[in-house]
């Protein structure tokens, strides 16, 4: 296995979680968009048994998503052969609003980590103290702008090519 960089990180060191976010979007391939209310987000760190951070959740509150159109899927042969047509793909939403709460900006597992439920956990765990009280339906979560490999998860996580997606850099579906 390979050296983690993001592994610096104490679990103790909640002092660091900009530093952390800023390394997440550098390896999403994000600019450097700054949150667009600190009293409106919320950081879910993932830290394995060696105390180091292998997964970053950043999610905020929102009011509108998007749903997906899903594209009709040529004849495929093989699992692998249907994974690179959706990462290669273009995709569309559709430009009615519909109403949602939960917008995850940034989901992240470090790679030599991933396909070990990590985000799903991560997910789950937001569901259930994104609002107090209260347990998030899948219906009610968008993804920003997913990358391919995070197109493929919430297609997964969501059971649906059509789950929500929003713009987190514009701000205007903040509440």
């Amino acid at each position: 296995m390979g050296s983690n960089p993001y592994s610096r990180y104490p679990v103790s060191g909640m002092g660091k979680v900009d530093e952390i976010r800023e390394m997440v979007d550098n390896d999403l391939g994000f600019q450097q968009a700054p949150l667009m209310c600190y009293s409106r987000t919320k950081t879910l760190l993932f830290i394995s048994n060696d105390k180091k951070v292998v997964g970053c959740l950043i999610a905020e509150h929102i009011q509108w998503g998007y749903r997906v159109i899903e594209e009709k899927l040529p004849a495929i042969r093989s699992e692998e052969e249907k994974v690179r047509f959706e990462r290669q793909k273009a995709w569309c939403c559709s430009t009615l609003p519909e109403p949602a709460i939960c917008g995850i900006s940034r989901i992240w597992v470090f790679s030599m980590m991933r396909r070990k439920k990590i985000a799903s956990r991560m997910i789950e765990c937001l569901r259930s103290n994104f609002i107090y009280g209260s347990y998030l339906s899948k219906e009610e979560i968008a993804f920003s702008d997913p990358t391919p490999d995070g197109k493929l998860f919430a297609t997964q996580y969501c059971g649906t090519g059509q789950f929500l997606v929003y713009n987190f850099i514009n701000g205007q579906n903040s509440t």
